[in-house]
């Protein structure tokens, strides 16, 4: 799938893809060692992608604390 959109939150990389649903997006999120995905709507990447990015760096922030 070609990549709607890709760009790095610290050191996690996220790739925005089409989902296979309609009007829906696939996140994907890497940090070297632990990968990531969900599904959102394209309303809700457009109009909660700060909250979106918030949780996404909060979730590997903790993965650091559990090692």
């Amino acid at each position: 799938m070609e990549p709607i959109d890709s760009y790095k939150l610290g050191k996690v990389q996220v790739t925005v893809v089409k989902a296979d649903r309609p009007n829906k997006l696939l996140i994907q999120c890497f940090d070297g060692e632990f990968k990531s995905e969900f599904t959102v709507s394209e309303y809700e990447f457009k109009n909660y992608r700060r909250l979106m990015n918030q949780r996404i760096t909060e979730a590997y922030k903790n993965t650091e604390k559990e090692e």
